[in-house]
């Protein structure tokens, strides 16, 4: 009896870790505070799945946005504006480490794409 009441507490915790897990892969409504901002130079920009727009750095690593081209950027316009350039990108952190989610876009002060609520933003909810 105690055996099995050991194996169930011990399923139930595994469980409850995996889901909170991938609960946290779960990227709703980023803040700046719950990122990783990290300065990269963009070498590639191509569109990807589901409307994704996939960036590619000079170190071999890939970020993407969301639905990009839903959201109403162009593959032509971020072309012009951010490749081989240098970008702050915005990135949220996971349970397990940062996404490749980009939250914010920005080249210097200028944001190109941005997740996170503004007062503009907020009033059109």
């Amino acid at each position: 009896m105690k055996k099995q009441r050991s194996f169930f507490v011990l399923a139930l915790s595994l469980i409850i870790i995996i889901l909170l897990s991938f609960h946290s892969c779960i990227i709703e409504n980023p803040k700046p505070e719950e990122c990783d901002v990290e300065i990269e130079k963009i070498i590639s920009i191509k569109e990807g799945t589901s409307f994704d727009i996939i960036f590619s750095d000079d170190h071999g690593n890939h970020y993407y946005i969301n639905r990009g081209l839903e959201r109403g950027l162009n593959l032509d316009s971020l072309n012009a504006k951010v490749l081989n350039k240098t970008v702050t990108l915005h990135l949220p952190k996971l349970f397990f480490g940062t996404s490749e989610h980009i939250a914010q876009l920005a080249i210097d002060d200028e944001i190109i794409f941005t997740e996170f609520n503004t007062e503009a933003n907020s009033k059109e909810d």
